[in-house]
């Protein structure tokens, strides 16, 4: 692995601003790479696997060597990680040569469960009820690799098999996705947003994880749908898909900036059924107008989305067991005011993409003890009736360790008819 100074600078003067972990680490290496016209397409994904690839594995880094500045970081990373020889690095070493060739003292063997799942100690006790320390290890593993590229297929405009042959005569390697029967999953990541198939609608990027929720919704025809949290709209677009144009169906969000993203992905979807609103809040009149008259209700709430670390490892560092606490609170209050919208005999599905049973099984299961109307459907039962063989139990609960996808846990239940 060559690198070069020029590259070996800008990554880290792109990590220097990302370390402080105040701001999601996507939205500052766009600030960055906007301040750094002069790099070229290359450089700019150099610098971005690179810093992504690092904070995957920064406690371990941090912990056998002792690295505390991003040029020691980036040292340790291409010298442990990538394993790139010392004498390699030497060109690169600068004011760093004396620490970089100094050897490190040995911390204990083994490294603490937190140390070699990569995960901070406090997420390892909060996971411990619920997993066994191998578990717990197997997850963090699995979280430490870059995630792959799912795409959806537009089902309104095209078929898998037309797009896995257009792909292919493009020279973008791509295979189905295992449970997603709109799914299909690349062997690289390719740049998308200029492929004829992009602009005609045709595919959207979208985890297979998150497709899988929407098969849970499974909405009809005709029906009314919200989409309680719908943000950038992503499952919004395959739920109108599944309902294929018909019927009325409800993006919800609070955000005016996530909502807008809706806008531009809802034209080249050629969908006509979708209708955005922005909300002041959860309890918002214009949502509770709609009480009690909504057939199918998807409750995507916000959570710590820990189980999209493979793609968002700062999150690991911008999160805390105190921010975990007033999620779950948060999530609580969400969930009880979509619930209000379901109509006799409707559904309602909680989601979350996180592995927490704090935000996930405890939030269902307090809603149900609350809400008697209420009754849990098995998930792999509502899967298994569109032809998708998956069996996770009751909930459908989602791992990059077992199915590949990202972490996501979701619960379906039904209003009584009566």
């Amino acid at each position: 692995m060559k690198i070069t100074s020029a590259q070996f600078t800008s990554a880290a003067d792109a990590l220097a601003q990302i370390l402080p972990m105040t701001q999601p680490a996507d939205g500052v290496l766009s600030r960055f790479f906007r301040a750094h016209p002069h790099l070229g397409q290359q450089e700019r994904a150099f610098v971005a696997d690179t810093a992504f690839a690092l904070l995957r594995h920064r406690y371990g880094l941090e912990f056998h060597t002792g690295a505390d500045t991003p040029r020691r970081l980036l040292l340790a990373y291409f010298n442990r990680i990538e394993g790139v020889s010392l004498r390699q690095l030497e060109p690169l070493f600068g004011a760093d040569r004396e620490w970089a060739t100094t050897p490190k003292t040995p911390r204990p063997s083994p490294a603490p469960l937190a140390i070699n799942a990569e995960l901070p100690s406090w997420l390892v006790e909060m996971l411990a009820p619920q997993m066994t320390d191998d578990e717990v290890l197997q997850l963090g593993r699995a979280l430490q690799q870059p995630a792959p590229l799912d795409l959806r297929i537009n089902p309104l405009l095209t078929n898998r098999e037309e797009v896995l042959k257009i792909l292919a005569a493009d020279g973008i390697g791509a295979t189905p996705t295992p449970y997603s029967p709109l799914g299909v999953r690349l062997s690289g990541k390719p740049a998308l947003s200029r492929h004829p198939l992009f602009i005609a609608g045709k595919i959207e990027v979208q985890d297979e994880g998150s497709q899988l929720l929407c098969y849970l919704v499974a909405p009809k025809r005709r029906e009314m749908v919200v989409d309680f949290c719908a943000g950038a709209g992503g499952k919004t677009l395959l739920l109108g898909a599944l309902m294929q144009s018909a019927g009325r169906l409800y993006a919800f969000d609070i955000s005016e900036n996530r909502l807008g993203k809706l806008t531009p992905r809802l034209r080249r979807s050629q969908l006509s059924n979708v209708y955005p609103q922005l909300l002041d809040s959860e309890s918002d009149p214009r949502a509770r107008r709609l009480a009690r008259k909504i057939d199918r209700v998807l409750v995507d709430a916000p959570c710590s989305g820990f189980g999209t670390l493979r793609r968002n490892p700062d999150l690991k560092w911008r999160q805390s067991a105190q921010g975990i606490a007033e999620l779950s609170a948060k999530q609580r209050s969400i969930l009880n005011a979509a619930a209000s919208l379901v109509k006799p005999g409707g559904r309602l599905v909680y989601a979350t993409c996180s592995f927490l049973r704090m935000e996930n099984r405890d939030v269902v299961g307090d809603f149900l003890e609350a809400h008697p109307s209420f009754k849990l459907l098995p998930a792999s039962s509502i899967l298994e009736q569109q032809h998708i063989n998956l069996d996770t139990g009751e909930f459908l609960e989602l791992s990059p360790t077992h199915h590949g996808c990202d972490g996501f846990f979701a619960a379906a239940m039904e209003r009584n008819a009566a």
